[in-house]
């Protein structure tokens, strides 16, 4: 998907919203462990009932490898499901992906090709030749961890190195990189106050900004300081939503958790 088909979803929802599918079986209604596959049925409910609030779709690989084969599995059929049946969606890998140039290659074609994702995030410590590998798959997007949402991102990513944060040095080299104009960045809800210095740096970028919710970052503060004329984020809610009920009505429960989400969504983009 084209950043430009993104802007265009977003237009036709009045939603930013991304929902991530980070799927912890003991949390998901217990008579769905019944079922072949738990957590595709759990994913094929949520999805059914919240597509039409949400742009985009984001599993955490975690949650799924963490179950072996039968896991992964899980994540390959949920993929494929949001392929068919809602190709209008953007599907991003939690991956947080990095490594080697030969390593990095073989992480993009497996989240690209194989799983046919059309995002994946990525580490960027290792610098450009780990990075420009998932670039070079020239219709799909890189999302760089810029800045997260963890108090852990205060031990390396804010400190200051010839005077300038990590998290800006990041930031700024990327630009560099080749095909860079595929690159998006996660920046954490939690730090609201840093969007205005990273709309300096990347002024036009898409933002995928996790912490809204259960993490406590505030969405009206977010969207202050880090939206764009082309929005320019999008905001990822998980457990808020999925985990809204462990009843049956479990998937309702979702769909208006998301619909909440969403109608924010809605009014800010309307007082643009």
């Amino acid at each position: 998907m084209t950043t430009q088909q993104l802007i265009s979803e977003i237009r036709r929802k009045n939603s930013f919203l991304c929902i991530g599918l980070d799927v912890d079986i003991k949390k998901i209604p217990s008579f769905l462990l019944n079922e072949e596959d738990p957590i595709f049925e759990f994913n094929k409910a949520i999805i059914d009932a919240t597509h039409h609030l949400a742009v985009a779709y984001k599993p955490n690989t975690a949650f799924y490898e963490a179950y072996g084969l039968k896991g992964w599995k899980s994540l390959e059929k949920t993929i494929q499901y949001l392929n068919a049946n809602y190709p209008e969606i953007y599907t991003i890998a939690d991956a947080k992906r990095g490594d080697i140039g030969n390593t990095s290659s073989m992480y993009a074609k497996a989240f690209f090709e194989d799983l046919g994702f059309d995002s994946v995030t990525v580490a960027p410590y290792m610098g450009k030749d780990s990075i420009e590998p998932f670039l070079a798959f020239e219709e799909k997007h890189t999302i760089l961890l810029a800045l997260t949402s963890n108090q852990g991102a205060f031990d390396f990513q804010t400190q200051k190195i010839n005077n300038t944060e990590v998290y800006k040095t990041v930031l700024e080299t990327s630009k560099s990189w080749k095909n860079s104009q595929n690159l998006m960045y996660v920046v954490g809800a939690t730090k609201a106050e840093y969007f205005k210095e990273i709309r300096k740096i990347v002024p036009t970028s898409f933002l995928l900004v996790p912490g809204v919710g259960a993490q406590g970052g505030n969405l009206q503060d977010v969207c202050h300081y880090g939206i764009t004329k082309d929005i320019g984020l999008l905001i990822n809610s998980s457990r808020g939503i999925i985990y809204a009920s462990n009843d049956l009505d479990f998937a309702e429960a979702a769909s208006r958790e998301a619909k909440h989400l969403q109608a924010q969504m809605e009014e800010i983009i309307n007082g643009l």
